[in-house]
């Protein structure tokens, strides 16, 4: 009965890809270190604020919606004009190009519609749309 008397090759690791990363890592801290204290060196004085406000993106449009009834609807409350035009003016204060868009209800009067313009006019906003939907052809 013969006995194998070959050799078992044993697994061994390869540690050179991982020194090449630790060394780079080592270099890109370095020089991060240098930029850092490159900075701290210049002589100026930064400015300080009392409150800062941190930049954002457009802010959404506001969706006014009115009912067949004629209930002005923002934010799922039901608000009158006064309170509407309010809103619109807080809200164009924060941001100045602050967008509108009307839902109408495809069965409210005209007028319902006109007095939320107006009041969108009022509060000075220049962004102002309203929303339709395509027929389907039959």
């Amino acid at each position: 009965m013969p006995l194998k008397t070959d050799s078992i090759e044993e697994p061994n690791l390869n540690l050179t890809p991982m020194i090449d990363i630790v060394f780079l890592l080592i270099i890109f801290f370095m020089v991060g270190t240098q930029f850092s204290e490159l900075e701290r060196e210049l002589d100026v004085q930064v400015p300080s604020v009392a409150q800062a406000q941190p930049l954002i993106g457009l802010p959404d449009e506001i969706v006014v919606n009115i009912r067949r009834d004629g209930e002005i609807v923002l934010d799922t409350q039901v608000q009158s004009l006064e309170q509407l035009e309010q809103t619109l003016v807080a809200a164009r204060q924060r941001f100045k190009q602050q967008a509108v868009m009307i839902r109408g209800d495809a069965q409210v009067p005209y007028q319902h519609v006109a007095s939320v313009l107006s009041a969108c006019h009022r509060a000075k906003i220049q962004s102002v749309s309203l929303a339709t939907q395509l027929m389907r052809s039959q």
